[in-house]
């Protein structure tokens, strides 16, 4: 097939953002009469979940202290129920173990979950609280545990077996994927909207551009010639601060524990909730007992076949440099700078021994291969979802991606009407200049 000379539409990115928008718009266009999915193409530079998405845990949750973010994933989480089967989809809930620092917060997000009837159940108290983990696990044991939340909904997907499941839903609707095709720069009009997209093999003419490019949001961003720093104003004082970077990136600390899956099942034989633990119990070695840390710190982890043993992962870190100074490419697992090694499995194996006694002794199955990635976080660590150049709508998760899958039909649903989606408002990219801040909690993830 020829390459195409136009499109009314163009996607760039063939990860969640970007198929999971072109298949909502697709049926969008069919529903208002305006088009069809034929309208749509979607440019990837390697291929269909190649980057982020590809490499993710997959998990999916509502567990925000912040009550826009809250809306947004109950929204998320009913698209991922709508087809479990093609979105290979484990509805098995979703546990935050937490300890007395982050009880206040957390006692907060159950208040507000059972306001939008999210069903979730809220446990108290240090003994309540080992009772009910050893009523799931056996073995629990994870120390200075106050508060539980067990979202009954939620849970995880297999990654790219997910997105494959899309992929198929997008082709049916008659959006054509071409992969191999690196997006280079944009041709402008004199009132600055985007007339056309230059690629590696040759240049598209457009109505409409979509970036749902994951981690290298960066480098659309300088393409676009949007502004590097940005001007915070706060919400409390009106104070301004100037400079700040619109982006960082983050290394993501992510593994697998190459045990059989059915390990983590629990007391009455059932596949188990995906765990999170932020807790300020001193951290020791399971190999020598030594101290790893007396800080807070977090895990997170569930069993995946997809995988092939207990995967998760731990807190990332900030990559200290300047985001046009990073290399994202190669990414995830082929790259040379940013994958994980020995400190964060002595550290992530620990930490699950640290909760359950069943993972004592399993340091040597750890999976010593490649893994982790960077995300593209925004000033203040979450999404920005929003139109620029008048006809160019940037989707920039913040490492909150992959369990993000019902944006793509909100941005479809703003792109096709004039009015503006209430679940999206919150995060304008005006936020930061009107000190329209989201409330930040005292989780050791700069994403919860």
């Amino acid at each position: 097939m020829a390459f195409p000379k136009h499109s009314p539409y163009v996607i760039i990115g063939a990860g969640i953002h970007g198929l999971s928008t072109a298949y909502h718009l697709a049926e969008e266009l069919k529903r208002t009469k305006r088009g069809s999915g034929a309208d749509i193409i979607i440019l990837d530079k390697s291929g269909i979940a190649a980057g982020a998405t590809g490499i993710a845990c997959g998990v999916v949750r509502n567990n925000y202290f912040q009550p826009a973010m809250r809306e947004l994933m109950a929204h998320s989480v009913s698209v991922w129920e709508s087809d479990p089967k093609a979105y290979s989809y484990h509805p098995v809930g979703y546990m935050q173990i937490s300890c007395e620092v982050m009880h206040k917060d957390v006692a907060s997000i159950y208040d507000q979950q059972k306001a939008i009837g999210y069903e979730s159940v809220f446990i108290e108290g240090e003994k309540d609280c080992m009772n009910y983990m050893k009523g799931i696990f056996h073995d629990w044991q994870a120390q200075n545990i106050t508060s539980v939340l067990h979202e009954k909904r939620g849970g995880y997907a297999n990654n790219t077996k997910a997105m494959y499941g899309l992929t198929t839903k997008v082709e049916e609707a008659g959006v054509r994927i071409i992969t191999g095709v690196e997006v280079n720069g944009f041709v402008s009009a004199n009132d600055g909207s985007i007339t056309a997209v230059e690629t590696s093999r040759g240049t598209i003419a457009c109505d409409y551009v979509v970036i749902g490019a994951g981690p290298w949001v960066g480098n659309f961003w300088d393409m676009l010639e949007l502004p590097k720093t940005v001007s915070i104003k706060n919400p409390e004082t009106g104070a301004i601060t100037d400079g700040v970077p619109m982006w960082t990136y983050w290394s993501l600390q992510e593994g697998t524990l190459g045990v059989d899956p059915d390990l983590q099942k629990t007391n009455d034989g059932k596949m188990p909730p995906v765990i999170h633990v932020d807790t300020d119990a001193p951290l020791l070695s399971d190999v020598d007992g030594s101290l790893i840390t007396d800080k807070l710190w977090g895990n997170y982890y569930k069993p995946d076949f997809h995988f092939g043993g207990i995967q998760g992962g731990a807190a990332p870190f900030v990559i200290d440099k300047p985001y046009d100074e990073v290399k994202v490419d190669p990414y995830g697992p082929e790259s040379p700078d940013f994958v994980v090694g020995h400190e964060f499995a002595h550290m992530w194996v620990s930490s699950l021994a640290h909760c359950q006694k069943r993972f004592s002794g399993q340091m040597a199955r750890y999976k010593n291969e490649p893994s982790g990635g960077i995300g593209a976080f925004t000033p203040d660590s979450f999404p920005v979802f929003d139109v620029y150049r008048k006809n160019c709508y940037i989707i920039a998760d913040s490492n909150h991606g992959y369990k993000m899958l019902g944006v793509g039909k909100l941005v479809a649903e703003e792109i096709c009407s004039s009015s503006k989606n209430r679940l999206l408002e919150p995060f304008r990219f005006s936020r930061y200049a009107e000190g329209k801040l989201h409330p930040v909690s005292n989780s050791p993830f700069p994403w919860s």
